[in-house]
């Protein structure tokens, strides 16, 4: 720092994209007080974390509760005696409960003492965003004056949205806009993120620091991928994606303003590469931010579980994951070749638990109720719910997290068994269509993703990518038998639930309007099964879930 507090030429500040634990908060302010440290070995003079650090993002209903934002401004004071002793200041977020309500707010810390609230004005009520339940807004914010900056601090939406807090904020004084965010990911979010800020920056003739959190919390992903742009709109830092990191930034004042030295520039993931850090990231975080020790999975010799396996390994490491093959009549020698060449490559735990016994003996107690009607559906899902069973008495035995293993395509039309194969604590797959499934498997199997704890090479044997998807469950069944073909369900289906197209709009593509209204019939008509599922990672704009409430009971059809 050079220059009194009045007259400052140069600043040093550090953004630390994080992994806050929704709902510890005195691990979250271990972290802070550690990044803290770590920005003073730095010599910065502050340090800028992200959105509801403190709580974790989003905390949701927990808000609510007095007791839960109580606590979270307790940790946020005992940060803030922390700058007693000269070192840097901090901006933090927090929930914090004032005379008008409960906000989602950002608290200034320097000299032991809070030097400032701000709370976000535009609060996000769409998509997986639901802010306006549990938060009021905040005025239009003024700039804050830290040692003699003065630093406009608008909240995530703040600059995505239209009401002008970051133009405000320019017009009342600021000279540097810090900008907290709990952005989470979907595909090309990042490019979005770099256009809203430009947008910002040509606005407001400001450089903006947006600073993005990392890490899993139930379905949603952050990517982390904090940046910062300087008012003549250059990137003079990107930092990585889906990764942990401190950045320092350099600022020099001149006649101009404020200038943000460059610094690193990573190199970001794309397409499959970010979609699967995403899917690992999200399980990897799921997993041990709940406390299992480890997972189980029925791995069938079909593609959906195999790379749920893959990423299993690539998650938590193969000491941590038990493949389990449950075959039954039905089952090929090929699909018992295939899983035990998955679980080979990957290097895990492999059993065998047959199903037969417990099959017969469910159709053995339901033959009087049963008899003198054809076998069907019925006894097929039998096999689903042993095997379901199965797993499930593995998990309680052992304490594994049972990982699901259903695509996008087939959780869409209601292609899976409720207390079957539906059975599991999360799905890391749960947002990815079959034709993407098929494209990540064939892309882990030429690269290693960074971060992954699992062998490179070929994981996903080829055969199982190459050969006809079959649920297994009768003779010589195909996924054909009763679907479109994945090429032409998915964009029937990304169509219906990504871009809320009519089926007039759909047929204008190509596809036969019997086709497509047999298709939105099973999509309306599995989500009382949706709803029973197990939560997932987001990467799609809109995934089952929080992003998309459809109404169970429900007899609208575009007809």
């Amino acid at each position: 720092m050079t220059g009194s507090h009045e007259n400052l030429t140069m600043l040093r500040i550090a953004v630390a994209q994080l992994n806050p634990t929704m709902g510890d908060i005195a691990g979250n302010l271990a972290k802070a007080r550690t990044a803290r440290a770590e920005a003073a070995r730095m010599q910065a003079d502050l340090i800028l974390f992200t959105e509801l650090f403190i709580s974790g993002y989003p905390p949701e209903d927990m808000v609510l509760k007095p007791a839960f934002v109580a606590a979270c401004e307790k940790a946020v004071r005992m940060l803030a005696a922390d700058t007693a002793d000269g070192g840097p200041g901090v901006i933090i977020g927090t929930p914090l409960h004032r005379d008008s309500g409960s906000h989602n707010a950002v608290a200034v810390l320097d000299g032991g003492e809070i030097i400032a609230e701000r709370f976000k004005v535009d609060l996000p009520n769409y998509g997986e965003f639901d802010e306006k339940r549990v938060f009021e807004p905040g005025p239009m914010p003024g700039p804050v004056n830290f040692r003699g900056v003065r630093l406009g601090i608008p909240v995530c939406e703040d600059i995505w949205g239209e009401l002008g807090v970051a133009e405000t904020l320019a017009e009342s004084g600021a000279e540097i806009l810090l900008v907290p965010n709990g952005s989470p990911y979907h595909r090309a979010k990042m490019d979005r993120r770099h256009q809203v800020v430009l947008k910002q920056v040509i606005e407001t003739g400001l450089p903006i620091v947006y600073a993005n959190q990392v890490g899993g919390q139930d379905e949603l992903v952050f990517d982390g991928g904090s940046f910062v742009f300087n008012a003549d709109k250059s990137l003079c830092l990107q930092m990585p994606q889906f990764a942990e990191q401190i950045a320092l930034t350099e600022w020099q004042r001149d006649g101009d303003g404020w200038r943000c030295r460059d610094g690193e520039k990573a190199s970001l993931p794309e397409g499959l590469a970010a979609d699967y850090a995403a899917c690992m990231l999200g399980l990897r975080d799921y997993v041990n931010k709940n406390g299992f020790k480890d997972v189980v999975l029925g791995l069938s010799g079909g593609i959906d579980s195999a790379i749920c396996a893959a990423l299993g390994v690539d998650a938590l490491g193969k000491d941590r994951v038990r493949c389990v093959m449950l075959p039954y009549r039905y089952t090929s020698e090929e699909s018992l070749a295939d899983a035990a060449d998955c679980a080979k490559a990957l290097g895990v735990r492999y059993d065998i638990v047959p199903i037969a016994e417990p099959v017969e003996g469910f159709m053995n107690a339901l033959q009087p109720l049963f008899s003198g009607t054809d076998s069907g559906v019925t006894e097929e899902n039998l096999q689903s719910r042993a095997r379901g069973t199965i797993l499930m008495a593995i998990s309680n035995k052992f304490g594994s997290m049972v990982v699901t293993t259903g695509n996008k395509s087939e959780m869409s039309v209601g292609y899976a068994t409720l207390y079957g194969d539906m059975n599991g604590g999360f799905n890391p797959i749960k947002d990815v269509y079959k034709m993407q499934v098929y494209a990540l498997s064939q892309w882990r199997n030429q690269n290693l993703p960074q971060g992954a704890l699992g062998p490179a090479g070929e994981v996903i044997p080829q055969n199982i990518i190459s050969k006809a998807p079959s649920a297994e469950l009768r003779e010589n069944q195909t996924d054909q038998d009763s679907l479109p073909p994945y090429p032409v369900l998915d964009d029937i289906l990304e169509c219906l639930v990504e871009n809320e197209m009519s089926n007039a709009e759909i047929v204008a593509r190509g596809h036969a309007l019997e086709t497509v209204q047999r298709i939105e019939h099973l999509l309306y008509l599995a989500e009382y099964k949706r709803r029973q599922s197990a939560p997932g990672v987001k990467i799609t704009k809109k995934n089952f879930g929080r992003d998309r409430r459809y109404p169970i009971t429900n007899r609208f059809r575009d007809r």
